[in-house]
């Protein structure tokens, strides 16, 4: 619930910080619109266009919606890039807690004497495993990431147990 409340805040600051954003470049539409159309006209020379193209798609651009022209080409911002929080909070507490249960299900099967390598282990090879899945999602090669992930979560795991071990809490 940590993950999802963090995500939601953090997410939700960046919604309101495109709020923001929108409200300015909307505020600049109204008063200086000769200014944003020069401004998106330079964005499309920027991006390889001839003068007279760039300020004919600038023109047209803002003949329609302004707007989201200028979110969209000035300010990155889209339907489809948009912040959005709650969102992005069920998502990270759905992944978090596929991601506890997979080592609780090794410490209800683990041998008693056995318990801290089991998890360990266990958790690493899940790591691995979600690494791999992950890459191949993302269409990344396989074995760097899948490596990435394993060798950070070994070394936050090693020194979580340290940091146990020097206060005495060690499982």
């Amino acid at each position: 619930m940590s993950m999802a409340a963090g995500e939601y805040v953090s997410v939700s600051s960046q919604a309101d910080s495109e709020a923001a954003d929108m409200a300015r470049e909307r505020r600049e539409l109204d008063t200086q619109p000769e200014q944003e159309l020069a401004e998106l006209t330079n964005i499309y020379v920027g991006r390889g266009l001839p003068i007279d193209l760039a300020r004919k798609v600038a023109t047209h651009l803002n003949a329609g919606d302004a707007l989201a022209a200028h979110a969209r080409d000035e300010l990155g911002i889209s339907e489809h890039t948009s912040a959005r929080p709650i969102q992005a909070a069920l998502t990270s507490a759905a992944t978090f807690a596929v991601g506890a249960a997979l080592p609780l299900v090794a410490v209800a099967v683990s041998p008693g004497g056995a318990m801290v390598p089991t998890v360990s282990g266990a958790s690493l090879a899940f790591l691995a495993v979600l690494g791999a899945v992950a890459a191949k999602a993302g269409g990344a090669a396989i074995w760097k990431p899948t490596a990435r992930v394993t060798f950070w979560g070994a070394l936050a795991m090693a020194i979580t147990a340290l940091i146990g071990s020097l206060f005495g809490a060690v499982v």
